[in-house]
């Protein structure tokens, strides 16, 4: 038996928050107003799982979010792991507080595809072991973004 395959995501136009809960720090990631590149926004400090949902949602709305994506660890097979309960928990939490889609979307891997982002950009082994959570919500926005594109068009295969 297989794990459930992940859908085409309808995406809105606008920009795109998205946020990586971890048990001390969350990190958010915005995307550019067209969907197509995340960046960094920053880290927010785990306090309580309403306050921490109520500023996710003042960082969407000061930043004119149309969409919060929230990262879910998901298995090998697509199931949720244990962490993937906070996920969906604290995306709960975010949608008592806004009126914006809030959806989950696998973050399997965020954090070692940061780590070998930070070893690509040539950051000194003694400085790699920092926070990677903005990273990390970087990597699951783009994946989002990514996933939410239609297919290219080459017009190079059209004239073949």
């Amino acid at each position: 038996m297989s794990g459930p395959s992940p859908a085409r995501p309808s995406m809105p136009i606008g920009r795109i928050l998205a946020v990586d809960p971890g048990e001390k720090r969350i990190g958010l990631a915005i995307s550019d107003p067209t969907g197509t590149i995340a960046s960094p926004l920053g880290v927010l400090k785990h306090t309580a799982r309403a306050e921490d949902a109520a500023a996710i949602a003042r960082m969407a709305a000061q930043h004119e979010a149309v969409q919060i994506v929230v990262g879910e660890a998901l298995d090998d097979e697509g199931y949720p792991t244990p962490q993937a309960r906070h996920a969906r928990r604290l995306a709960e939490a975010i949608r008592q507080q806004t009126a914006l889609p809030v959806v989950l979307w696998d973050e399997s891997g965020s954090t070692k595809t940061a780590q070998a982002a930070r070893r690509a950009m040539g950051v000194a082994r003694r400085k790699r072991s920092g926070h990677l959570d903005e990273i990390a919500a970087v990597v699951i926005l783009q994946s989002y973004l990514d996933a939410s594109r239609p297919p290219s068009y080459s017009l190079i295969e059209s004239q073949e």
